[in-house]
């Protein structure tokens, strides 16, 4: 059964201003420019003590309280430590999403057995946010909707009757006529008649309601993808060395190994949590090149990633949980390996790029793969050698011959001053950085068009629309050039331009 926490912190924007520069002296706010006046948006405890509040104009706060300070409002500061907040939630809970701009929804179900109970598990969350200064209300409902309301209004499960018919999340026009029609409270709304309702409503009024009172669910989106196979331990006492927590993480992932065997699968990214005392936690992610459940390959890995952070782990006061969860996995069958034995010689190439990628960063270990396009630049793309698919035999030349293109090129391509015997002939000569190269002998043309779809007026070099005519060309020095002509002599282009794109070996 779907279980929901809802917190609401309603000083939020407050807090965090307090917490980042003290506790002013006097009251203040924090106001923005609506309609070229400045409205407050956020107040202290004091100043709504006062009387003072969001929607108020700050001249008119002003009039009322003299010394008040007004501060301007910082809505993406907020946003960040909203989500600072729901991720040190994440001990509770994998399951945790955000409400904007000041609540957080939490999946409770299965995850309350840490504690005595729901309420139990609940009171730990708002200790905790209060000993970091922020104020937190909280309910439990059987659905988002329904907790984030009561947490709103400060109402506990069971009270959703009494909820005002602002609960349910509509505009203020809705809001305003169902007051005029005498409906101010959800339980007026709940004993009407749901066809009635949605012929004079709509029908998004009965689907919202039905949500607040536990009829209708919806799922959230948390800010993390929850892994295909979850592991943790919770330690009654915080563990302070990082030996200890590393060994730890090597048990969780022979367990999460166990698991993955069992549906023939393999782990190709594993994401490991480490939450400190204080609230503080520590992000770890591994990406192996192909599936695997090697726990020394995992080892040797987490080693690596490890030592590549910039920030070393710091236990502080000691973890007293550490999770551990395959993000993607992919199917690996069990292989049975030759009689005369042998090596595998695969799965030392795997570990050796996944240790690669993981010490240098994936983005840095790269391979060539072969992509849809004649455009010569544009027919090779380096990819991740860990997002790069399966291997495919390439076919640039036949066996025997020597390569019809080199393996790299300029880029973008060097433009060379040449001299043809006929203005749409091979090059006869060229002067490339200031030296000068006799043509002895060439093969060519190779002509490549302009894709179909691109214009054909472009006149730079890589951005398509002028035909190129390819000419494998070698000098009196035995030095070989890959060389095209930029532009069909006479009906593309008056004087086409030459340019050297590769070197062969």
């Amino acid at each position: 059964m779907r279980r929901t926490l809802a917190l609401f912190l309603p000083y939020l924007p407050s807090e965090r201003l307090i917490r980042t520069y003290g506790q002013p002296e006097t009251p203040f706010v924090l106001t923005e420019k609506q309609r070229g006046a400045m409205v407050i948006v956020a107040a202290d405890r004091q100043a709504l003590s006062l009387g003072l509040g969001p929607g108020m104009k700050l001249a008119d706060a002003r009039a009322r309280v003299p010394e008040l300070l007004a501060f301007d409002h910082d809505p993406l500061g907020d946003a960040a430590l909203l989500g600072r907040l729901a991720e040190a939630c994440e001990r509770y809970t994998p399951m945790v999403a955000i409400d904007p701009p000041y609540a957080l929804i939490l999946d409770i179900g299965g995850a309350a057995h840490f504690f005595e109970s729901e309420e139990a598990l609940a009171q730990d969350v708002e200790d905790r946010l209060d000993e970091a200064g922020y104020r937190a209300l909280w309910a439990l409902a059987g659905t988002p909707d329904a907790a984030l309301a009561l947490a709103r209004h400060g109402l506990k499960e069971g009270a959703e009757e009494q909820l005002p018919v602002s609960a349910v999340d509509m505009d203020d026009k809705t809001h305003q006529a169902l007051e005029r029609a005498g409906l101010y409270h959800i339980g007026d709304l709940a004993e009407r008649p749901r066809p009635g309702l949605a012929a004079r409503f709509g029908m998004e009024l009965t689907l919202r309601l039905d949500r607040l009172l536990g009829v209708e669910d919806r799922p959230i989106d948390p800010i993390r993808a929850v892994g295909n196979i979850l592991t943790e331990r919770r330690f009654p006492e915080p563990l302070t060395h990082i030996d200890a927590a590393l060994s730890c993480l090597e048990e969780l992932f022979v367990e999460a190994s166990v698991r993955l065997e069992e549906r023939g699968q393999g782990a190709r990214m594993i994401r490991m949590m480490l939450f400190r005392c204080d609230g503080d936690v520590a992000r770890l992610g591994v990406e192996t090149g192909a599936p695997t459940r090697d726990a020394a390959l995992f080892k040797r890995l987490l080693r690596e990633r490890i030592g590549a952070l910039n920030d070393e782990l710091n236990p502080g006061f000691g973890y007293d949980l550490i999770r551990l969860s395959i993000v993607a996995a992919e199917s690996l069958a069990s292989r049975q390996l030759h009689l005369e034995g042998g090596e595998d010689q695969q799965g030392d190439q795997t570990a050796l790029v996944s240790q690669l990628s993981t010490r240098l960063g994936r983005e840095r270990v790269t391979c060539f793969q072969p992509a849809d396009s004649h455009i010569p630049e544009q027919g090779l793309l380096a990819l991740p050698i860990l997002d790069a698919p399966a291997p495919i035999p390439w076919a640039f030349s036949p066996p025997g011959n020597p390569p019809m293109r080199p393996l790299h090129l300029f880029d973008p391509p060097q433009h060379v001053q040449v001299i043809a015997e006929v203005p749409d002939g091979p090059p006869h000569r060229f002067t490339w950085r200031r030296k000068t190269h006799r043509v002895i002998r060439y093969e060519g043309p190779e002509r490549i068009a302009s894709e179909w779809w691109t214009r054909k007026d472009g006149q730079e070099v890589g951005k398509g629309g002028l035909t190129r005519d390819y000419y494998r060309v070698e000098d009196v020095n035995g030095r070989r050039y890959w060389m095209f002509r930029h532009g069909l002599y006479g009906d593309e282009k008056a004087n086409p331009d030459w340019y050297i794109h590769g070197l062969f070996a």
